[in-house]
């Protein structure tokens, strides 16, 4: 990154932070207002007062952090401190939507990688490095961690909304549609809206679209058949899942011959009751 892409000039005092405008500075006291009301220490409202100026300007602007701060009492080193730390705070100008790829451990091997890969190709971004958003402002395109989603690997995130069980042309399709302005459901949640709007919703203000709060949900089917498994409650036969593109198989039955050494019966420890030897005796018995 070049020092004119810098936020900070390497060597040279920044100047203040310009103001918002007096409309929106209003109106924005009077959320700030609201929010800070919620807590019982004004500080506690950090984190919410950061999602409202990002619902503002679509990112955390020095301007942000600095009405921040005259709200809360804070330093601008104190709000700067907590906004850099969170990866959902952006520090730049983005896209009305946050493409987010998880590449962690699971969703990289089930094709995360893949998927990042061929967004990028496909949206002509981060070639030089650098910016991953693009050149009309739709979307951004960014690598995120586990969303604890891992019964639904690999998954892509859209303003934080799921979409499960993706593959690179799935993946394509979804970007495709959202910079053509045509709706995109997610797999489960609420509907689809801007980033801007969905900062405002994480501030603490009610989604007031007709529908939304009922479409939020709860846990998809694969990550509660831990619970049903621990309450006692039938669950479908288990499958075994192949590479993509292959048709799940059932799990062979007690006897049948064994996927994998990891599944095959291993050697135990002398000391094991079960082992075919009885257990080890104790010293001087």
């Amino acid at each position: 990154m070049t020092a004119s892409n810098r936020e900070v000039s390497l060597g040279m005092p920044q100047l203040p932070a310009p103001a918002y405008p007096a409309d929106v500075l209003a109106r924005l006291e009077a959320d700030a207002k609201e929010v800070i009301a919620r807590y019982p220490d004004s500080r506690s409202a950090l984190l919410p007062l950061l999602h409202l100026v990002q619902s503002e300007e679509g990112f955390v602007s020095r301007t942000g952090m600095a009405f921040c701060a005259d709200q809360l009492g804070l330093t601008t080193a104190e709000v700067t401190a907590v906004a850099t730390f969170y990866t959902m705070y952006r520090r730049r100008p983005s896209g009305d939507y946050q493409v987010g790829v998880c590449t962690n451990t699971l969703c990289a091997v089930m094709g995360g990688d893949a998927i990042f890969d061929r967004l990028k190709e496909h949206l002509g971004v981060g070639d030089d490095g650098s910016d991953m958003t693009t050149d009309d402002g739709k979307v951004t395109l960014e690598h995120i961690e586990c969303n604890a989603a891992c019964d639904f690997a690999p998954v892509v995130m859209v303003n934080w909304e799921f979409f499960d069980n993706q593959t690179p042309e799935s993946a394509t399709r979804i970007v495709d549609d959202l910079i053509a302005g045509r709706t995109v459901e997610p797999t489960r949640g609420a509907p689809l809206c801007t980033y801007k709007e969905t900062a405002r919703i994480l501030a603490g203000f009610p989604d007031a679209r007709p529908g939304a709060v009922e479409a939020s949900g709860g846990a998809g089917a694969a990550s509660l058949i831990g619970l049903k498994l621990a309450k006692g409650e039938a669950v479908p036969q288990a499958r075994v899942v192949g590479p993509r593109g292959e048709a799940p198989r059932e799990r062979p039955q007690k006897g049948a011959e064994h996927l994998s050494s990891h599944d095959a019966p291993q050697q135990t420890s002398a000391s094991d009751p079960e082992h075919p030897a009885g257990p080890a005796a104790e010293e001087g018995e």
